[in-house]
């Protein structure tokens, strides 16, 4: 059964959406029918505990696959539970497009917004509503990105599920071009460690997306695992001649740095990262590549 599973930017839980979701006991049965099975990620409008808080996106962002469930070993009445398949949305989804609501059980007759089935932090969905908002969050141009049917008024009718659908998601060479597309926008086309932004002729630039975590060592398709890098400096960075500390600094292979090669990093000795942190590199793939693959 699928579902849509709620995570904050500042949560008083331990979820790394791209790896983990964490959860109290309340939600055990409700996960436990979804596992094997795909979810989205929500993130609500607030961020905190703190009721005046504000900034999320109130959007669905991202799609991934529940795999396990496992207890947490520090809270007896709370659990992990492991995903696999995280990949982003080109475009953060909103809740609903006027009178269109994407969860069905959000909306109610009257036409207004479910309070209590909006405060549930794991809600289940059918898989004409999970295809519909997947629709939605890749961008044109892309095989599944189909237009929803048009409707006004209260949502019943669900459009018909398609596996082929899911099955494009979830493949290797789809996954590429959108997190290519997507860690390429995040850097404005611009490589992080040179600050080269080189475009040809057919608005191809020449900056590429790189994962910082191995996707053959079950790197996630996230933002957050990737980094723009010009060719020469993607291939140092594959094969362990630089890496980045948890500051984005960057780290040096001691003699393993081609002649030359540093006259084009950055006078700062940094990374030249997003602003937004949703976007920036994350230290736990940072870390898996200083430990796994530099050579310093």
């Amino acid at each position: 059964m699928k579902a849509v599973l709620t995570t904050k930017k500042i949560s008083e839980y331990d979820d790394d959406p791209s790896v983990r979701y964490h959860f109290p006991r309340t939600y055990i049965r409700q996960i436990e029918q979804a596992i094997g099975d795909f979810i989205i990620y929500y993130e609500p409008r607030r961020t905190s505990a703190d009721l005046s808080s504000r900034g999320g996106r109130q959007s669905y962002f991202a799609v991934a696959r529940l795999t396990s469930i496992r207890p947490d070993p520090q809270r007896s009445d709370h659990f992990y539970a492991d995903v696999e398949d995280y990949i982003d949305f080109d475009r953060p989804v909103p809740f609903n497009l006027g009178v269109t609501y994407f969860e069905s059980a959000l909306k109610k007759e009257d036409g207004s917004t479910n309070k209590g089935a909006f405060g549930r932090a794991v809600r289940q969905i059918s898989d004409g509503e999970f295809e519909n908002i997947l629709r939605r969050g890749f961008a044109e141009g892309e095989p599944v990105n189909m237009a929803i049917p048009e409707f006004t008024g209260f949502y019943e009718q669900q459009t018909p599920f398609e596996r082929p659908l899911i099955e494009t998601v979830i493949t290797r060479p789809f996954r590429d071009r959108v997190f290519s597309r997507q860690v390429q926008a995040a850097y404005t086309q611009t490589c992080a460690v040179t600050g080269f932004r080189i475009i040809n002729g057919g608005g191809r630039s020449e900056a590429q997306a790189a994962h910082i975590q191995p996707v053959a060592a079950n790197g996630p398709d996230s933002v957050r695992n990737g980094i723009a890098l010009s060719g020469t400096i993607h291939w140092m960075f594959d094969r362990g001649l630089i890496s980045f500390d948890d500051d984005l600094r960057v780290l040096k292979a001691k003699g393993a740095i081609p002649e030359g090669i540093e006259r084009l990093f950055l006078p700062s000795g940094m990374l030249c990262a997003p602003e937004e942190e949703h976007l920036r590199p994350h230290p736990q793939f940072l870390r898996y590549h200083r430990e796994n693959i530099f050579k310093g």
